[in-house]
């Protein structure tokens, strides 16, 4: 009998992610990732970082490739292809489907001031009640940075992309795009619940540029010969799913429905809650995007928190202070050793580009109250943790101030979430109840493949291998230490904003 399996792939900005999920029991059967190592996010300028889709997809290849020789099943089927991926990026290609530039990345701020300027011209009435958020640096305003600053280049663009567009056009050879992934780029008028031609004739771009718009589950296109020989696989499977990570980690936690609440600390940290209402800041500090459930007819939003320096902040202490010497596992005891509040030392995770929790300021990384008589590797790494923790509170209470209400926060058991010192800090700094899950991103794709193409006759049917390994409350004595130092990590954030 051959198993029924589905393949998700997580695009990340670190690493790729594949996973095959058997379709029947909802279990993991294989995963593995590409490179071992972080990728590289190129900065050719201060507050640029790009990536280049052609190393995205060298990655799949490679993951996939590791993923297989890892299956112990001998005889399946794929039965269907999902894709999660980092948002906001902007991928530009020609009539050959050939990449133009390098992909302007999430946490690129080169667009801010264009961002600002169309909030203010626009006018903010508009797009906070159209589109629910500033255009800020997000997909629209880079792609007016390109107009203005690369005419030549401009003009040769045929389709413009997210990343997991991208992934989709290498497995397909055609080029599509999402009602979410519109959403994300600020393409999208909520009121209307159309493409935002304001936004598109204010920045004097191609409506053309615009890939046609396919649903979020559904079938969006089949495996090609040419990639399917790539990657090891059978020509015509179908890919039906495919949404921007924080979305997708919501799905893979099976958060779907208004008031359920979804985080995940990886190279950024996202807390991500639903509504069915459109919720929107008015500074944009955290941002409104359409959910992988959204319908006009059902307006499911995710409200966004992102803090940009989290997991890459801590990647930055291992390898640039501490030189690779110790395994993540290793730096988390030597956090774990030090007493609550690190003995003095703060940390500020904003080292990552502009900080949109922060009204888009770019206030850079940053330690403070290092004694050099008593503080070793492991202040500073506990430090990094409580920083993190400290810097989800001060969003989720932008998030409390616009409507959202939440006691019980989902997660992975992944990246910064396998951290006991982080857990505690974050259960008790932001007084939450915290449930994790087996599961992460490329996981969430594969079942959201499963949805697409209809194999599970409910929500619930999809998400039967989908296990809490650990729930987490907080407690009087701990939420009352850690607010004390949580107070004075803000008050001195105020010093430095």
């Amino acid at each position: 009998m051959k198993h029924k399996l589905l393949l998700g792939y997580d695009i990340g900005s670190s690493s790729i992610k594949a996973s095959l999920i058997n379709a029947d029991t909802g279990e993991l059967v294989s995963s593995a990732n590409s490179p071992e190592q972080e990728m590289k996010i190129e900065s050719p300028q201060a507050g640029w970082a790009e990536q280049r889709p052609e190393t995205w997809w060298a990655h799949v290849v490679s993951a996939t490739g590791k993923m297989f020789s890892k299956t112990s099943i001998q005889s399946y089927e794929i039965i269907g292809i999902g894709i999660s991926y980092q948002m906001h990026g902007l991928v530009m290609v020609d009539k050959n489907h050939e990449v133009l530039y390098p992909s302007i990345i999430w946490c690129d701020s080169r667009a801010v001031e264009i961002g600002d300027k169309a909030f203010s011209e626009l006018g903010k009435k508009y797009c906070l009640r159209s589109c629910l958020n500033s255009p800020g640096n997000f997909t629209a305003s880079k792609l007016k940075w390109v107009k203005d600053n690369l005419p030549e280049m401009y003009s040769k663009i045929f389709k413009i992309m997210l990343p997991g567009d991208y992934i989709a056009m290498k497995l397909t050879d055609e080029i599509h795009t999402t009602l979410s992934g519109l959403s994300e780029g600020i393409f999208w008028d909520f009121e209307k619940k159309n493409i935002s031609d304001e936004v598109i004739t204010y920045y004097g771009l191609g409506r053309n540029l615009i890939a046609e718009v396919v649903p979020t589950f559904g079938k969006q296109g089949e495996l090609t010969s040419k990639a399917a020989m790539e990657l090891g696989l059978k020509p015509g499977i179908p890919i039906s799913y495919r949404a921007g990570d924080q979305p997708n980690n919501a799905l893979s936690l099976n958060v779907l429905n208004p008031g359920e609440i979804a985080a995940t600390a990886g190279t950024s940290g996202v807390i991500y809650g639903i509504t069915d209402k459109n919720l929107y800041d008015n500074d944009s500090r955290v941002n409104t995007f359409a959910h992988v459930n959204y319908t006009p007819e059902k307006p499911n939003n995710g409200v966004l928190l992102c803090i940009n320096g989290t997991g890459i902040q801590y990647s930055w202490l291992k390898q640039n202070i501490l030189e690779n010497k110790y395994s993540y596992n290793e730096l988390n005891e030597f956090a774990y050793r030090v007493e609550i509040g690190s003995e003095g030392v703060f940390c500020y995770p904003f080292g990552n580009g502009a900080e949109r929790v922060l009204k888009n300021k770019n206030v850079l990384g940053h330690f403070s109250g290092i004694n050099f008589n008593i503080h070793d590797k492991g202040h500073l790494i506990r430090a990094a943790q409580e920083g993190i923790a400290f810097a989800f509170r001060y969003g989720l209470d932008v998030m409390k101030e616009i409507g959202l209400d939440f006691t019980v926060i989902k997660a992975g058991y992944s990246n910064l979430f396998q951290s006991k010192v982080f857990r505690e800090a974050f259960v008790n700094t932001c007084k939450v109840n915290l449930e994790i899950y087996n599961t992460d991103g490329s996981q969430g794709a594969a079942r959201g493949a499963g949805l697409g193409i209809g194999y599970f006759s409910s929500d619930n049917e999809a998400f039967k291998g989908l296990k809490m390994i650990e729930k987490l409350s907080s407690s009087r004595d701990l939420v009352e230490r850690y607010n004390s130092i949580y107070i004075s990590w803000k008050n001195n954030l105020s010093k430095i904003l």
